[in-house]
């Protein structure tokens, strides 16, 4: 049902444009500028009521404020960042679901990357949008939290049904596959990945949205077999 746009903006961030047909809603999931976001709804004809904040990070925050005030929409995000994020109107926390018209999104905690991160999980779409938890081929760098919650948040991620699209907010693909080839090797699933990336990037394509079976078979975090290897791995990562 819903239509899901992708926007790029900065160097290499993406923000979602959500829009649920039947009811006319129009949600940003992310928005780190303004501009791009309100010219792209101006272009469809579509009307934001909504944004939806992962975290805190000013990258996926920045346009919240210009949006609201042209738009007048209403503003969701984590509980435990309000303070961070002075523009929310509405906080939620696992447990919690969000809406966009008729169709609802369970909201995920996923603390590690920053300490108040969550998700958001469309079931009937098929749909997460994880901001810099979970990216493809990669995870977020431990910024508040610990390899402990992040190896807890990819348990919780992998259980989601293996075509579910994930929604991250960064075009890392490359840059995280040239180091997920080195932690494993010998998984051939991960080595024809790697060369289809490669090829896409070279046409200036979008790696992004993946999905959580692609990842069960090819990200080296999520495949961690312990959070003593995912802090491994993520200190690995961060060095190389």
């Amino acid at each position: 049902m819903l239509e899901i746009v992708r926007i790029p903006v900065l160097s290499d961030n993406y923000v979602w444009l959500v829009h649920e047909p039947d009811c006319g809603e129009t949600m940003v999931v992310d928005p780190a500028v303004a501009d791009p976001v309100l010219a792209e709804a101006e272009k469809r004809g579509w009307r934001i009521t909504q944004i939806w904040n992962t975290h805190w990070h000013p990258d996926h925050t920045g346009g919240n404020a210009d949006i609201k005030a042209a738009s007048g929409c209403t503003i969701t995000g984590p509980e435990a960042e309000q303070a961070r994020i002075p523009t929310l109107d509405r906080l939620v926390k696992e447990g919690d679901t969000a809406r966009l018209g008729d169709v609802e999104a369970e909201v995920i905690d996923v603390p590690a990357h920053t300490a108040g991160h969550i998700a958001y999980h469309f079931p009937t779409e098929k749909a997460a949008f994880v901001g810099d938890t979970l990216f493809a081929m990669g995870c977020g760098r431990l910024f508040e939290g610990t390899p402990e919650q992040m190896y807890a948040n990819m348990r919780k991620l992998e259980a989601l049904p293996d075509d579910t699209r994930v929604y991250c907010a960064h075009e890392y693909t490359e840059a995280n596959g040239r180091y997920a080839v080195t932690a494993e090797p010998d998984n051939a699933a991960l080595a024809e990945r790697m060369d289809q990336v490669v090829a896409m990037r070279a046409k200036g394509e979008a790696t992004v949205p993946t999905t959580i079976g692609e990842e069960r078979a090819t990200n080296p975090f999520m495949r961690a077999a312990s959070a003593e290897e995912l802090a491994e791995r993520r200190a690995a990562k961060d060095a190389f």
